[in-house]
């Protein structure tokens, strides 16, 4: 039997590529969003669209969504995993990076969630995986605003969660401590990129994305009549 359309955002690099290559493994069609469409053609993924949009675009999101579903049925999984990271006090820390970060983790979020929910109530089947942290569970200091967003996340998740359970959707969070990404490098700060690193360090080392690929895939694949609301998950030594 065909496996149905998995939507990725932020599929560029990361934990979103990771994404895309567990799900792909597992043989579904896949519509891959990013702003960077030579790193998501490289991926060389079969049954794959790829597509640079961005996601706080909604109008551009739902076009490419309606252009996948013509092609491979309804989209089944949506994982909204793109995001964005830039640390720093926030008496200092400029408020173009609050906007962008709230833009792209939250508002491009709630974007993707209202482009397939509505189908996926009709059809009475659908999973929704919203990407978030530990920074959505509890503070760090120089992540104010990220923490927020995050924060913001596990909110609008759990909301909507109890919204459409009794339609038969799920709503997943999946709360990541410290991985080995790309995310730091738009912090500006050489002082708070080298505190994160040494820290890093410390605890033996950050997750590799593949782990939160294999955990995310896990939850996808329970029966559809089992949510794994929140998995929270980092390496051994983050005792943070």
């Amino acid at each position: 039997m065909e496996k149905p359309l998995v939507v990725v955002t932020g599929a560029s690099s990361g934990i979103g590529e990771a994404i895309a290559r567990r799900f792909a493994e597992a043989g579904h069609p896949l519509l891959l969003l990013a702003r960077r469409l030579n790193r998501l053609q490289a991926l060389g993924l079969p049954d794959s669209i790829c597509a640079k949009v961005d996601v706080t675009d909604r109008a551009a999101l739902e076009a490419a969504i309606r252009s996948a579903e013509a092609e491979y049925g309804a989209t089944d999984c949506l994982v909204n995993n793109a995001g964005t990271l830039v640390l720093g006090e926030l008496d200092a820390q400029d408020a173009e990076a609050w906007r962008k970060m709230f833009d792209v983790n939250v508002l491009a979020l709630m974007n993707g969630i209202q482009c397939v929910l509505g189908a996926m109530k009709e059809r009475r089947h659908g999973t929704i995986i919203n990407m978030s942290s530990i920074a959505g569970r509890k503070t760090f200091s120089d992540h104010a605003a990220y923490c927020g967003t995050k924060f913001a996340i596990h909110a609008i998740g759990e909301s909507v969660r109890e919204g459409v359970a009794a339609h038969g959707v799920r709503v997943i969070t999946i709360a990541p401590g410290a991985v080995e990404t790309e995310m730091l490098s738009q912090t500006a700060s050489e002082a708070l990129i080298n505190d994160y690193e040494d820290w890093k360090r410390k605890i033996g080392g950050a997750l590799e994305p593949d782990a939160v690929a294999r955990a995310t895939l896990f939850a996808y694949q329970q029966p559809q009549n089992v949510c794994l609301r929140e998995i929270v998950l980092s390496a051994t030594g983050q005792n943070s």
